[in-house]
């Protein structure tokens, strides 16, 4: 039985995305802030909830602790919590990098001794093409014309902490991906997104990606993206 924990999954992309690899046959933790949100959410699911708040340290050494005491071990790992700010400030700033980047490292960190104990370990990581140079520069792209400064940083950091996780640990498959504009609570002001059972495949793709799989990559449901 494989293992999976997914950060921020009581909705969304990662909700969805338990829900489908849960029919896969994985035991899921999913992993959220909010208690009632979460226990609610992994009912519905039958799932099995940790909180597991990004941004704090003894949240996320609370969760991986209890996967440890109930499985022994941790086979996937799914960055999907983040958070979307419009502003351009420093208060906000530091909320986006410390979800959305600084939370990968302090998740990751403190899974790595149970991912070491699996046979096939691995570590999605949901990031964004708005993280991508090449296609925020690139006039026929739509992310050309998002002006979304620290949501997309931050998601430029998450692709980084990808590769750079790739290199330092051979033995774990790190990739990153574009799941595709989705309609969820984040996207929501601007009133675009497909259904989030699509997304969430993209996703469901990386996460049951066999050991002779990519790693160190930025891909969508397409393939590698240039970065």
């Amino acid at each position: 039985m494989t293992v999976t924990l997914i950060t921020g999954a009581n909705k969304g992309i990662g909700y969805e995305t338990a829900r489908q690899l849960q029919e896969l046959g994985h035991t899921v933790y999913l992993g959220a802030r909010d208690t009632e949100r979460g226990e609610k959410a992994a009912a519905e699911l039958g799932a099995r909830f940790v909180q597991l708040d990004v941004t704090d340290d003894t949240s996320v050494t609370r969760a991986l602790a209890a996967i440890d005491a109930a499985e022994g071990r941790l086979d996937v790992l799914v960055h999907n919590a983040g958070i979307l700010e419009t502003a351009l400030d420093v208060p906000a700033a530091l909320r986006t990098f410390d979800t959305n980047a600084v939370g990968i490292v302090r998740v990751t960190e403190a899974a790595l001794p149970l991912l070491r104990k699996s046979s096939n370990p691995n570590v999605v990581t949901i990031s964004s093409s708005l993280g991508s140079f090449w296609a925020v520069t690139n006039p026929e792209r739509p992310e050309y014309a998002v002006p979304l400064a620290l949501y997309a940083a931050s998601k430029s950091a998450a692709t980084m902490l990808t590769v750079q996780y790739a290199k330092a640990q051979p033995g774990i498959k790190f990739n990153a991906l574009e799941p595709g504009t989705t309609a969820t609570d984040m996207t929501a002001a601007f009133g675009i997104g497909r259904p989030v059972e699509q997304s969430a495949r993209v996703v469901v793709r990386l996460a049951t990606l066999d050991a002779s799989g990519p790693t160190g990559t930025l891909q969508d449901e397409a393939g590698i993206l240039p970065w």
